[in-house]
């Protein structure tokens, strides 16, 4: 997948614009699978696919044309950094207009009923009087919320100085796992009908042959045959 040409990435290296714009365009749908897990943090998509464009650029400046590794694989952690770069560097995430004006007008509800009432107002009253969904009174209210730095201790009586990027770090190379899901989803694009379904039911589904069998209205050795055979045409095209 997103094969480019070695003249190409050479011409690209030496300033070569046209070949630069058209190994972006090649792997364009690498850049946007990357940016989509970046959507809904007050971003437009078209701003942060020109960052991850920027970290891709890089990536072709500094790829050896002799590493073990397609420039698309060695792409990934530059396109990552550069947009969790920006987004780092821009501030905490954006809150909408609608959202600060809706979160003005609950703080000021919730005011009134506690001085009134001497207690606090459930989310479930502020949605009846504003006539808004109870959904949008809970994101309006955790929009206001201060942000906590992942490199506060995890524990306030934490000696040992556990910090809370720490407690999440689940220790998985995530360029690497979004590159195997990039391959994978292209693989399977790539299968006819038939064994993109055995394929989608028996991992995605988790469904059992004689399961799939019935569904497709084939026997259970035919979908053993089919699969193994697809899983393995699969595994040569990767390796």
């Amino acid at each position: 997948m997103y094969e480019v040409k070695t003249e190409d990435l050479l011409k690209a290296q030496n300033n070569d614009d046209k070949a630069m714009t058209d190994i972006i365009e090649i792997n364009s749908g690498l850049l946007w699978s990357i940016v989509k897990r970046f959507l809904g943090r007050g971003y437009e998509a078209e701003e942060l696919y020109q960052i991850a464009c920027i970290g891709f650029i890089k990536a072709i400046k500094r790829f050896d044309i002799s590493y073990d590794v397609r420039l698309s694989t060695y792409a990934v952690p530059y396109i990552l950094g550069e947009i969790k770069r920006f987004i780092r560097d821009d501030g905490p995430i954006k809150v909408s207009r609608s959202l600060k004006e809706l979160c003005i007008k609950i703080k000021e509800i919730q005011k009134e009923y506690l001085s009134k009432k001497g207690e606090e107002i459930s989310i479930s009253q502020i949605s009846k009087i504003l006539k808004v969904s109870k959904e949008e009174i809970a994101m309006a209210l955790e929009s206001q919320r201060p942000l906590e730095s992942i490199d506060e201790q995890a524990y306030e009586d934490d000696s040992g100085g556990e910090t809370k990027i720490n407690k999440i770090d689940s220790g998985k190379d995530e360029a690497e796992e979004l590159v195997n899901k990039i391959c994978l989803d292209n693989l399977i694009k790539k299968l006819n009908e038939r064994e993109q379904k055995i394929i989608m039911l028996r991992y995605y589904k988790e469904k059992t042959q004689s399961e799939v069998a019935k569904i497709l209205g084939i026997t259970q050795v035919q979908v053993s045959r089919l699969e193994k055979k697809t899983l393995s045409n699969m595994r040569e095209k990767i390796s």
